[in-house]
């Protein structure tokens, strides 16, 4: 017969049934290299030892067990917040282990104080499969702070993954697009914003913008058209995407109630900020985690944070990503469209003509 500890209680259950109503304990095997002998009453089992017998053993009373029990609950990973507005935000889940046993519910669950369980309403469902999951959280409350955690739950109990904080802005501080990224928005003199490079892939509409990822394709491509610096959207996404003109050309690239400025309105704010030789300082990113050294005169005045994302040429290759922000205006001279251009050498914000085909960054601005 064997004694075995489960989550609440002993085990006693015969392998070999006998007749005999007395046994003779014989030794503890504790550590598979060591037997000890035993008295009744006063010795003790080990968790994972094994009490070896003669005979039979009958049992009055209790079988007292103490001791911790540790029960195998999943493993997983809470990833930052991300596309969070107002009333909603998106968080990327990771389960590593089920715990050796079936994940019988997942989610994520927030509040307003540290270390949620999944006791509370305020919790999401979002299956019961292996590896990796997103949830939408929604119901939120604008300029609040939320602690949110990754669970996992399986026949033994309920895993998390870490904690996470994120604070919802001010409603009607950032825009969506239509893929569902958010973005802040910064107002500069009469005009606002938005505060980082755009990334849709479709139109405002719903059109899906064509994704010419290898340089023939882009070449060769008359229609709407992008593609992330390098074909590489892990490694550059903080830059944003590179649209060719064609797609500013729509006129539908930008969210409803936004569009991509026409070159005099960059001539606004560049005359707001004092000037094309210190405008693009005051709009450049601080430091030097995107922008290469030395990142001359940048001061990031207004919040506007321009990133360096580089181009796009109309032949395919990539280049400039770090040492320069290129930006499409709205406008055409002549043959070819105009662009917004900063570098890492210095303040200056220079505005030139741009091969139509050629891919640029995107920053819209509020109608």
């Amino acid at each position: 017969m064997l004694i075995n500890p489960d989550s609440t209680r002993f085990y006693v259950r015969e392998i070999i049934p006998g007749t005999s109503s007395t046994f003779d304990i014989i030794g503890i095997n504790l550590d598979q290299s060591q037997t000890l002998l035993m008295t009744a009453n006063t010795d003790t089992v080990g968790i994972g030892g094994v009490l070896n017998v003669q005979n039979n053993l009958n049992v009055s009373g209790n079988i007292g067990y103490t001791g911790t029990v540790t029960l195998v609950v999943p493993v997983l990973n809470t990833f930052e917040p991300f596309n969070i507005t107002d009333i909603s935000a998106m968080v990327m889940c990771d389960i590593t282990s089920n715990g050796g046993a079936a994940v019988i519910a997942s989610g994520v669950v927030w509040s307003t104080s540290a270390k949620p369980t999944v006791d509370l309403v305020t919790k999401t469902t979002d299956g019961t499969s292996m590896g990796q999951y997103t949830s939408t959280i929604t119901g939120l409350t604008e300029s609040t702070t939320y602690y949110v955690r990754a669970y996992a739950t399986n026949a033994n109990g309920t895993g998390y993954g870490a904690e996470m904080t994120f604070t919802t802005p001010m409603q009607g501080t950032t825009v969506i697009d239509y893929d569902g990224n958010v973005y802040n928005m910064v107002v500069i003199g009469t005009q606002t914003w938005m505060a980082s490079n755009l990334k849709t892939t479709r139109l405002n509409d719903g059109t899906v913008i064509t994704h010419a990822a290898d340089s023939a394709t882009w070449v060769n491509l008359l229609t709407s058209g992008y593609a992330w610096y390098n074909s590489d959207a892990v490694t550059y996404a903080d830059y944003g995407i590179l649209y060719n003109w064609t797609t500013v050309n729509t006129g539908l690239l930008c969210p409803t109630g936004w569009h991509v400025p026409s070159e005099p309105e960059w001539t606004t704010l560049t005359t707001f900020l004092g000037g094309n030789f210190v405008a693009g300082g005051k709009l450049k990113e601080t430091g030097t985690t995107h922008w290469l050294l030395p990142n001359g005169n940048a001061t990031d005045e207004f919040g506007f944070t321009a990133l360096p994302g580089g181009l796009r040429s109309f032949m395919g290759p990539f280049a400039g990503v770090g040492d320069s922000g290129n930006f499409w205006t709205s406008t055409r001279i002549s043959t070819d469209p105009t662009s917004v251009s900063m570098y890492s050498m210095y303040g200056e914000l220079m505005i030139m003509m741009t091969s139509d085909r050629s891919g640029l960054s995107v920053r819209c601005m509020k109608d």
